[in-house]
């Protein structure tokens, strides 16, 4: 019989189990019970089972920590019960905090209240072997960007294409990964873009290309998407978001496709609570007493390691500027509590923070009186934006965690639709942070 011990600090394992207590499955039974000593007792359980487990118990223990948003509060709910905790961030140097935002896991202050060496064992995934290790001409990466282009390469390596199979690329956009497929595998692809615009100059540079590229204007959360699909359909995404992806998968499942996935921006969905796709990933949510939001869900992809310096410098003056507002509305409204201000798009930002001011305010119908003190306000929102920067290092531990738990819900989605399934990682998080693949084929 297999035990896991739960321990938290410096002492703490991957695969330690729920914390002060044991359940035990009893055989065809079906039910599980509390035994004492602080152990689970999983006789059947597969390891990648308990790790699954065991991330969920994690992300539930900890919800109250990692869900509140630290901008929207001057002193977040949970320093009350972690006042060392709170002081302990406040009190990082810049440099440190910026170590921590590029890797959670390694030498982590947190560790002395937070599971940082379980949660680091149990986002650690297997980088997927390459199936098509040929070198890509250069001359393949015109009319891509630089770093796509490396995104392609790579996920194009993992492609596990079987002859004889119709490769079928899910929200192509302009089709630059299916005509590089296209050319290495030397078969037709057929890419499903629903902006007309996007197939037509798809389809225009595979035809001066001379490659076998299929665009089609197809809406994939439509109904008729499936008429198109066969058993013998690979389906392929790098990057689908949300619902997007969930289609494809939910298609791959009732048809038995081969499917190979990069998964993305799992936010982008119309319902306001996540419901796991698998029945595995609802029982354990229902046991440990998981849930997510479609906000919460945002916390999974917030890491851009890729951004450009310029890109994360104006998004920080955007962060500090957006927190100055807040300090400023409560003070003229009188009323201690946050006002979200519509997002700007990039570039968009006023060239001042009295502008940027002016231009929230006529948003949220606030009166901005004569003799605001600017500078005072400005200076505040970069005080704050350094607090909430380290307050933010809490839910930085939970981002990756998250992220691997829904990848592991969709991955055992397919498993329970019969499907012989691989999840790891197709890059490394240098080129682009969303780096985890599903693999997925009918049984040999």
């Amino acid at each position: 019989m297999l035990f896991i011990q739960t321990h938290y600090g410096a002492e703490v394992a991957a695969f330690h189990g729920l914390q002060n207590k044991t359940l035990i499955r009893k055989p065809g039974s079906g039910r599980e019970e509390v035994t004492g000593h602080g152990k689970i007792a999983a006789p059947s359980a597969s390891p990648r089972d308990l790790a699954c487990m065991h991330l969920t118990h994690l992300l539930a223990r900890w919800q109250p920590l990692w869900r509140p948003l630290p901008f929207q509060h001057p002193v977040l709910p949970w320093e009350a019960d972690y006042p060392e905790l709170g002081a302990m961030l406040r009190s990082l140097t810049d440099e440190d905090c910026a170590r921590l935002e590029d890797d959670p896991f390694t030498d982590s202050p947190l560790a002395r209240w937070l599971p940082v060496e379980a949660l680091a064992e149990l986002v650690t995934l297997p980088a997927l072997s390459a199936r098509n290790a040929t070198k890509l001409p250069e001359a393949w990466c015109q009319h891509v960007g630089g770093r796509k282009w490396q995104q392609i390469e790579a996920f194009a390596e993992r492609l596990a294409f079987i002859p004889g199979q119709k490769l079928v690329e899910w929200c192509a956009g302009k089709g630059h990964l299916s005509r590089t497929l296209a050319r290495l595998l030397e078969s037709e692809v057929s890419a499903l873009e629903w902006q007309q615009a996007l197939c037509d100059q798809g389809q225009a540079l595979a035809e001066r290309q001379g490659v076998a590229l299929r665009m089609c204007r197809q809406d994939v959360l439509a109904p008729e998407v499936a008429d198109a699909l066969k058993p013998d359909s690979h389906l392929m995404a790098l990057h689908a978001c949300g619902d997007l992806h969930v289609r494809l998968l939910e298609l791959a499942a009732e048809r038995g496709s081969a499917v190979t996935l990069a998964p993305c921006c799992y936010q982008r969905t119309t319902a306001e609570h996540y419901r796991p796709l698998s029945r595995e990933g609802r029982r354990l949510c229902e046991r440990f007493g998981l849930s997510l939001s479609r906000e919460d869900l945002a916390l999974a992809v917030q890491e851009t390691v890729t951004a450009p310096r310029n890109v994360r410098l104006n998004r920080q003056k955007a962060s500090a500027w957006r927190l100055g507002f807040d300090e400023l509305q409560r003070e003229l409204r009188g009323l201690d509590a946050y006002l979200p201000v519509p997002s700007l798009a990039y570039g968009a930002l006023p060239s001042s923070f009295e502008g940027f001011c002016h231009w929230a305010a006529d948003r949220k119908a606030i009166t901005l009186p004569d003799g605001i003190d600017w500078a005072r306000h400005e200076q505040a929102g970069w005080r704050r934006h350094g607090e909430v920067a380290r307050l933010e290092l809490v839910r930085h531990l939970f981002r990756r965690p998250l992220e691997v738990w829904l990848a592991r819900d969709r991955a055992r989605m397919l498993e329970e639709a019969g499907l012989a399934v691989e999840l790891g990682t197709f890059c490394k998080r240098s080129l682009t942070p969303r780096n985890l693949m599903l693999r997925a084929r009918a049984p040999a």
